[in-house]
């Protein structure tokens, strides 16, 4: 995206990583930057929605940011290790039910999108699941390739190839529609659980109190790289879906965000989740 927003701008677009507490780190530093629109930062739904739910931060995730633009989004799916007998999502609901002990989940850190989503699907259910904390998406999916862990909720993009491979089974996506990479894996929604919908959604913001027509350039140049022919196929190549030309404004990334929050976050304390 940096790239292909430097000719619109008409000048350099530099990328710095910045890691730590799950993307707060980072979205401190746009927080808190000059309101001039010269850092932008990128964030998702782990950044900008679950993790100002569950860490002491000294901003508001809402306030104190201005929307760009969507940009993009993966749905998370519901993958379980090759050797589980059930083949559908009913059937594993049924399956997770009969059995006397509860099934192993790999969650990917402390109200991670995962470990929402499993929250939420045995909220809806009624399925028992016994949590298990790794250090990323990479060690969950080894060890459901070597059967260790029985299911997790995952970006889906991530673990595609090893869908197709036959390396572990993928039960359900957890979007609105079929993710088109995958078109003959259900939704949750299909599969009978409504409301099951977890995208892994990416969004661009400054600092607020940014000029208005400085954000509309920004606005402008984010269009103009979503248009790109090349950056457009690299996306759909990593199982990007590339949100519609009317939801890439800052009004629409403002909406869908406040959406998103009002859905999680009473999810998020009622279950108490913190940050440790």
């Amino acid at each position: 995206l940096a790239d292909a927003m430097q000719a619109p701008l008409g000048q350099p677009v530099v990328v710095e990583t910045v890691s730590g507490a799950s993307g707060t780190i980072a979205t401190g530093r746009v927080v808190h930057a000059r309101p001039d629109g010269y850092t932008i930062g990128i964030g998702q739904w782990s950044s900008h929605v679950a993790s100002p739910a569950i860490y002491p931060l000294d901003y508001d995730v809402v306030r104190d940011l201005q929307p760009i633009s969507l940009l993009a989004a993966s749905p998370l799916w519901m993958i379980g290790k090759e050797a589980l007998p059930p083949k559908t999502m009913p059937e594993l609901i049924a399956w997770m039910k009969a059995k006397p002990d509860p099934t192993t989940f790999a969650n990917v850190g402390t109200g991670s999108a995962a470990h929402l989503c499993g929250l939420y699907f045995s909220q809806k259910t009624g399925v028992r699941l016994q949590y298990v904390p790794y250090r990323g998406a990479g060690p969950a999916m080894q060890d459901l390739i070597g059967g260790q862990i029985d299911l997790s909720c995952l970006e889906a993009s991530s673990g595609l190839a090893y869908v197709q491979a036959g390396k572990f089974k993928a039960y359900a996506v957890m979007s609105e529609q079929r993710w088109p990479k995958s078109p003959d894996t259900p939704t949750m929604i299909e599969s009978g659980i409504p409301g099951a919908v977890v995208n892994f959604w990416h969004g661009l913001w400054t600092t607020a109190g940014t000029p208005k027509d400085t954000v509309d350039k920004l606005d402008a140049a984010v269009v103009s790289a979503l248009a790109n022919p090349a950056l457009r196929q690299r996306l759909d190549t990593i199982g990007q879906v590339i949100f519609p030309r009317d939801q890439q404004s800052p009004a629409a990334l403002a909406a869908y965000q406040k959406a998103e929050i009002e859905k999680w976050w009473p999810l998020i304390k009622a279950a108490g989740i913190k940050a440790e």
